[in-house]
């Protein structure tokens, strides 16, 4: 399997005013359903009042319609599990964003490969992992984060998926790029001509991740992933 990569002598591919904060999307959620909670508890509380009293001061000649009574115990008494269902599945979810948290902060320290064609050039090293279906001569173009193509390439491909394309950072002129963001496209053709497609992956280093957001967001090289946009971890 042949690999497209970059060779050196042709370059491959102080004091301020506190700002009153915003509770998060959870947190909003939270506060609603507890508010919710207690002015169902609290109704609930107002109709067995009222249900007492009128028991205790009902008409002996004519007694309180049994099916009506029963018929609105079993309506509160529903409305009051709905109230015990809605907490438990608070806590699944709570315990949901805890794992969820977890999960993310095993990440940070390793080199992960996520979807996406921005890649990162960091010591003039950028590098992208090109999946193609069928054996293909690739054009490669690299454009810089203001969007100005810095680098052009064609070179033949095998068929496979996670093939390494590495870039040293030199445009076509052979000049050293400073270290930044840089976008690669890739497009193929087969030996008939015919377009095949082709998709593109980068890797990085998590930096970090912020667990404020729900969920959380990984940095790698500067940019923002959820964990379900991982492919692999290289190590």
């Amino acid at each position: 399997m042949t690999t497209a990569a970059a060779t050196t002598s042709s370059p491959v591919v102080s004091g301020t005013t506190p700002q009153p904060t915003t509770p998060s999307g959870s947190n909003a959620a939270a506060a609603a359903n507890a508010l919710a909670n207690t002015q169902i508890a609290g109704n609930f509380q107002s109709f067995l009042q009222l249900l007492t009293t009128q028991l205790q001061n009902q008409n002996p000649l004519s007694p309180l319609d049994t099916n009506q009574f029963t018929q609105q115990l079993v309506e509160f008494a529903g409305v009051q599990q709905q109230i015990n269902t809605n907490d438990s599945l608070a806590t699944l979810v709570s315990l949901q964003q805890t794992a969820q948290s977890t999960q993310a902060l095993g990440f940070v320290g390793h080199t992960a490969v996520v979807k996406g064609n921005t890649a990162a050039l960091t010591n003039s090293q950028a590098t992208w992992q090109l999946n193609i279906p069928s054996n293909s001569t690739v054009s490669i173009s690299i454009a810089s984060s203001t969007g100005q193509t810095v680098f052009t390439g064609t070179f033949p491909a095998n068929a496979g998926k996670d093939q390494a394309f590495n870039w040293n950072g030199k445009d076509n002129n052979g000049i050293q790029l400073p270290d930044g963001n840089y976008t690669l496209t890739a497009t193929a053709k087969d030996s008939t001509g015919n377009s095949v497609a082709v998709t593109t992956q980068v890797e990085g280093v998590v930096s970090s991740v912020d667990l404020t957001q729900s969920p959380p967001l990984l940095s790698i090289g500067g940019q923002t992933f959820t964990v379900n946009q991982i492919q692999s971890i290289v190590n």
